[in-house]
């Protein structure tokens, strides 16, 4: 009787060390998937928004171009010996607005939108306004936080701004206005107010003016085909 109830107290203790054993292996299970979403949050895109100046002043290329083909390629390796992912992207450059004197005809990315991965036609067909960043070799990198946008989206007035005004207007600052109140700090600077006047990120200052410096050493918003001489608008009222 006595060996009876050992061999199922054992058995009982087998149980119970294979029911903890379960529940570990579950519990390890579901802190990593929890610590794999706080990995791919952290990881998730975020950009603030910036007017079209601001992104044309911030980048090391700007180009309008077609995408001709695309492809996933290794880009080394990271810290932890895991191959880094790209997007190469195989261009036709049509015109450079600001940049290297070298043609441009690779543009890199991330592979996924969460992180900051640009995604574009590659039939040829359509072009683009791509503005983004060189490496050290001279690579043009891009992300969604850069100015990328279908040619035909932009108005005549950014197109003639991509080849002058904007650069004239890099010394000044461009100063977004969340909610109102909302004021300049310095002479040099714009009130950007599309977001609380209309509601748009991109409204009429984004698709039609541009922040330029003035004789006396302002910035003023400024909108026309003449020499910016006048149509200046004042910086409290957009």
């Amino acid at each position: 009787m006595s060996v009876c109830l050992c061999i199922r107290n054992t058995e009982r203790l087998q149980y119970s060390k294979r029911k903890d054993g379960v529940f570990e292996r579950f519990v390890a299970t579901v802190l990593l998937l929890i610590l794999y979403r706080v990995e791919e949050i952290a990881e998730a895109c975020s950009c603030s928004p910036v007017h079209p100046q601001q992104a044309f002043c911030n980048a090391d290329i700007v180009i309008r171009a077609k995408v001709v083909g695309g492809k996933e390629i290794t880009a080394g390796n990271d810290i932890y010996g895991n191959p880094i992912k790209r997007i190469q992207y195989d261009i036709k450059q049509i015109k450079m607005f600001k940049g290297p004197d070298q043609h441009i005809d690779m543009i890199f990315t991330a592979p996924s939108s969460a992180v900051c991965g640009v995604t574009m036609d590659t039939n040829g067909k359509k072009e683009y306004l791509i503005s983004g960043k060189a490496d050290g070799s001279g690579k043009m990198h891009v992300t969604l936080c850069d100015l990328i946008m279908p040619w035909e989206s932009t108005s005549a007035t950014q197109k003639k701004s991509l080849s002058q005004r904007y650069q004239m207007g890099c010394d000044c600052k461009i100063t977004r206005c969340a909610a109102f109140p909302c004021e300049i700090s310095s002479p040099e600077e714009c009130l950007w107010t599309d977001w609380v006047t209309e509601k748009l990120i991109h409204g009429r200052q984004s698709e039609h003016y541009s922040c330029i410096k003035r004789g006396d050493g302002s910035c003023a918003w400024y909108r026309g085909s003449a020499p910016p001489k006048k149509e200046f608008l004042d910086n409290e009222d957009p």
